[in-house]
Protein backbone atom coordinates (compact mmCIF):
# COMPACT_ATOMS: atom_id res chain seq x y z
CA UNK A 1 0.00 0.00 0.00
CA UNK A 2 2.87 2.08 0.98
CA UNK A 3 4.17 1.37 -2.34
CA UNK A 4 1.51 2.80 -4.11
CA UNK A 5 1.29 5.62 -2.51
CA UNK A 6 4.83 7.00 -3.19
CA UNK A 7 3.68 5.75 -6.71
CA UNK A 8 1.17 8.03 -7.11
CA UNK A 9 3.00 10.84 -5.49
CA UNK A 10 4.43 13.49 -7.79
CA UNK A 11 7.86 14.31 -8.21
CA UNK A 12 9.23 17.39 -7.38
CA UNK A 13 10.39 19.78 -10.34
CA UNK A 14 13.51 21.48 -9.41
CA UNK A 15 14.06 24.80 -10.27
CA UNK A 16 15.78 24.56 -13.64
CA UNK A 17 12.97 21.70 -14.45
CA UNK A 18 10.26 23.97 -13.45
CA UNK A 19 11.32 26.91 -15.57
CA UNK A 20 11.75 24.97 -18.31
CA UNK A 21 8.26 23.19 -17.83
CA UNK A 22 6.73 27.11 -17.83
CA UNK A 23 8.72 28.07 -20.94
CA UNK A 24 7.48 24.89 -22.84
CA UNK A 25 3.93 25.98 -22.03
CA UNK A 26 4.59 29.38 -22.75
CA UNK A 27 6.14 28.58 -25.96
CA UNK A 28 2.93 26.39 -26.92
CA UNK A 29 0.47 29.43 -25.98
CA UNK A 30 2.63 31.88 -27.40
CA UNK A 31 2.53 30.28 -30.48
CA UNK A 32 -1.32 29.38 -31.21
CA UNK A 33 -2.22 33.27 -29.88
CA UNK A 34 -0.91 37.27 -30.47
CA UNK A 35 0.89 38.18 -27.19
CA UNK A 36 -2.39 40.45 -25.91
CA UNK A 37 -4.48 37.48 -26.10
CA UNK A 38 -1.91 35.17 -23.54
CA UNK A 39 -2.40 35.54 -20.39
CA UNK A 40 -0.12 34.31 -17.49
CA UNK A 41 -2.77 32.34 -15.37
CA UNK A 42 -3.61 30.50 -18.41
CA UNK A 43 -0.04 29.66 -17.98
CA UNK A 44 -0.27 28.77 -14.29
CA UNK A 45 -3.42 26.97 -14.46
CA UNK A 46 -1.75 24.46 -17.44
CA UNK A 47 1.44 24.16 -15.28
CA UNK A 48 -0.10 23.21 -12.54
CA UNK A 49 0.78 26.02 -10.19
CA UNK A 50 0.01 29.03 -8.90
CA UNK A 51 0.07 32.59 -10.25
CA UNK A 52 2.58 33.67 -7.49
CA UNK A 53 4.97 30.80 -8.16
CA UNK A 54 5.25 31.90 -12.19
CA UNK A 55 5.82 35.43 -11.16
CA UNK A 56 8.46 33.88 -9.04
CA UNK A 57 10.53 33.06 -11.89
CA UNK A 58 9.18 35.79 -14.40
CA UNK A 59 8.70 39.22 -12.57
CA UNK A 60 6.20 40.41 -15.78
CA UNK A 61 4.96 38.99 -19.02
CA UNK A 62 7.00 40.69 -20.88
CA UNK A 63 9.98 39.04 -18.93
CA UNK A 64 8.34 35.97 -19.47
CA UNK A 65 7.88 35.85 -23.20
CA UNK A 66 11.27 37.25 -23.30
CA UNK A 67 12.42 33.97 -21.80
CA UNK A 68 10.88 32.10 -24.61
CA UNK A 69 12.56 33.97 -27.09
CA UNK A 70 15.69 33.75 -25.68
CA UNK A 71 15.72 30.48 -25.42
CA UNK A 72 14.63 29.80 -28.70
CA UNK A 73 17.15 31.47 -30.00
CA UNK A 74 20.18 29.86 -27.71
CA UNK A 75 18.82 26.97 -29.33
CA UNK A 76 18.89 27.59 -33.10
CA UNK A 77 22.13 28.96 -32.57
CA UNK A 78 23.55 26.36 -31.03
CA UNK A 79 22.43 23.58 -33.24
CA UNK A 80 23.67 25.85 -36.42
CA UNK A 81 26.87 26.85 -35.23
CA UNK A 82 29.11 26.06 -38.53
CA UNK A 83 32.26 23.51 -37.80
CA UNK A 84 35.89 24.94 -37.71
CA UNK A 85 37.50 23.74 -40.97
CA UNK A 86 35.00 22.70 -42.88
CA UNK A 87 33.47 24.49 -46.27
CA UNK A 88 30.36 25.96 -45.60
CA UNK A 89 28.91 24.47 -48.90
CA UNK A 90 29.78 21.08 -47.18
CA UNK A 91 28.04 21.94 -43.96
CA UNK A 92 24.93 23.43 -45.57
CA UNK A 93 22.84 20.02 -45.99
CA UNK A 94 23.67 18.60 -42.77
CA UNK A 95 22.78 21.95 -41.23
CA UNK A 96 19.51 22.72 -42.66
CA UNK A 97 18.45 19.09 -41.79
CA UNK A 98 19.60 19.95 -38.12
CA UNK A 99 17.75 23.14 -38.10
CA UNK A 100 14.34 21.89 -39.62
CA UNK A 101 14.96 18.92 -37.26
CA UNK A 102 14.64 21.22 -34.86
CA UNK A 103 11.90 23.19 -36.37
CA UNK A 104 9.83 20.19 -36.72
CA UNK A 105 10.21 18.98 -32.89
CA UNK A 106 10.34 22.29 -31.51
CA UNK A 107 7.43 24.10 -33.88
CA UNK A 108 5.63 25.38 -31.02
CA UNK A 109 9.07 27.11 -29.58
CA UNK A 110 9.71 28.35 -33.58
CA UNK A 111 6.55 29.88 -34.06
CA UNK A 112 6.56 31.62 -30.38
CA UNK A 113 10.18 33.10 -31.88
CA UNK A 114 8.78 34.48 -34.79
CA UNK A 115 5.41 36.00 -33.32
CA UNK A 116 7.80 38.18 -31.32
CA UNK A 117 8.10 40.77 -33.98
CA UNK A 118 4.43 41.60 -34.02
CA UNK A 119 4.53 42.03 -30.31
CA UNK A 120 3.24 45.17 -29.66
CA UNK A 121 5.82 45.81 -26.60
CA UNK A 122 9.04 46.97 -27.93
CA UNK A 123 11.30 45.24 -25.63
CA UNK A 124 9.96 42.13 -26.61
CA UNK A 125 10.93 43.09 -29.80
CA UNK A 126 14.50 44.06 -29.22
CA UNK A 127 15.01 40.81 -27.46
CA UNK A 128 13.79 38.89 -31.03
CA UNK A 129 15.64 41.52 -33.17
CA UNK A 130 18.82 41.03 -31.05
CA UNK A 131 18.37 36.79 -31.69
CA UNK A 132 17.94 37.31 -35.40
CA UNK A 133 21.59 39.58 -35.44
CA UNK A 134 23.24 36.90 -33.98
CA UNK A 135 21.84 34.37 -36.15
CA UNK A 136 23.44 36.92 -38.65
CA UNK A 137 26.58 37.52 -37.61
CA UNK A 138 27.04 33.51 -36.88
CA UNK A 139 26.52 32.94 -40.53
CA UNK A 140 28.94 36.17 -41.95
CA UNK A 141 31.88 34.53 -39.86
CA UNK A 142 30.96 31.14 -41.11
CA UNK A 143 31.40 32.46 -44.53
CA UNK A 144 34.15 35.36 -43.92
CA UNK A 145 36.42 31.84 -42.60
CA UNK A 146 35.33 29.43 -45.56
CA UNK A 147 38.04 29.26 -48.55
CA UNK A 148 35.39 29.88 -51.11
CA UNK A 149 33.44 32.26 -49.27
CA UNK A 150 36.12 34.26 -47.42
CA UNK A 151 37.08 36.47 -50.19
CA UNK A 152 33.45 37.48 -50.81
CA UNK A 153 32.90 38.49 -47.72
CA UNK A 154 35.47 41.15 -47.41
CA UNK A 155 34.55 42.54 -50.86
CA UNK A 156 30.92 42.75 -51.26
CA UNK A 157 29.13 45.17 -49.38
CA UNK A 158 25.87 43.84 -50.14
CA UNK A 159 26.31 40.51 -48.08
CA UNK A 160 25.49 41.28 -44.98
CA UNK A 161 21.92 41.93 -46.38
CA UNK A 162 21.68 39.41 -48.46
CA UNK A 163 21.89 37.18 -45.21
CA UNK A 164 19.45 38.33 -43.86
CA UNK A 165 17.27 37.99 -46.22
CA UNK A 166 18.14 34.54 -46.55
CA UNK A 167 17.03 34.07 -43.01
CA UNK A 168 13.53 35.84 -43.74
CA UNK A 169 13.16 33.93 -46.73
CA UNK A 170 14.25 30.44 -44.67
CA UNK A 171 11.88 31.25 -41.43
CA UNK A 172 8.95 32.18 -43.93
CA UNK A 173 9.07 28.77 -45.89
CA UNK A 174 9.79 27.08 -42.70
CA UNK A 175 6.49 28.50 -41.15
CA UNK A 176 4.66 27.56 -44.24
CA UNK A 177 6.27 24.01 -44.23
CA UNK A 178 4.27 24.19 -40.63
CA UNK A 179 1.31 24.69 -41.37
CA UNK A 180 1.04 21.93 -43.80
CA UNK A 181 3.07 22.24 -47.16
CA UNK A 182 3.03 19.51 -49.41
CA UNK A 183 6.80 19.62 -49.71
CA UNK A 184 9.32 17.06 -48.25
CA UNK A 185 11.46 17.39 -45.23
CA UNK A 186 14.29 17.14 -47.78
CA UNK A 187 12.65 19.58 -50.32
CA UNK A 188 12.53 22.18 -48.10
CA UNK A 189 15.89 21.33 -47.05
CA UNK A 190 17.39 21.78 -50.74
CA UNK A 191 14.89 25.15 -51.01
CA UNK A 192 16.82 26.78 -48.55
CA UNK A 193 20.37 25.61 -49.53
CA UNK A 194 19.94 26.66 -53.46
CA UNK A 195 18.64 30.27 -52.07
CA UNK A 196 21.79 30.91 -49.74
CA UNK A 197 24.04 29.64 -52.53
CA UNK A 198 21.98 31.63 -54.87
CA UNK A 199 22.43 35.06 -52.85
CA UNK A 200 26.01 34.23 -52.79
CA UNK A 201 26.63 33.80 -56.46
CA UNK A 202 28.81 37.03 -57.51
Amino acid sequence: MAGKQGERTRRRLSTGERREQLLSVGARLFSESPYDDVWIEQVAEIAGVSRGLLYHYFSTKQDFFAAVVERESERMLAMTAAVPGVPVREQLTAGLDTYLEYVHTHAHGFRAFHRADAAGDQAVRRVYRRALAAQERQILAALAADPEFGAQAEERHDLQLAVRGWLAFTTAVCLEWLRGSDLSREQVRDLCARALLGVLRP
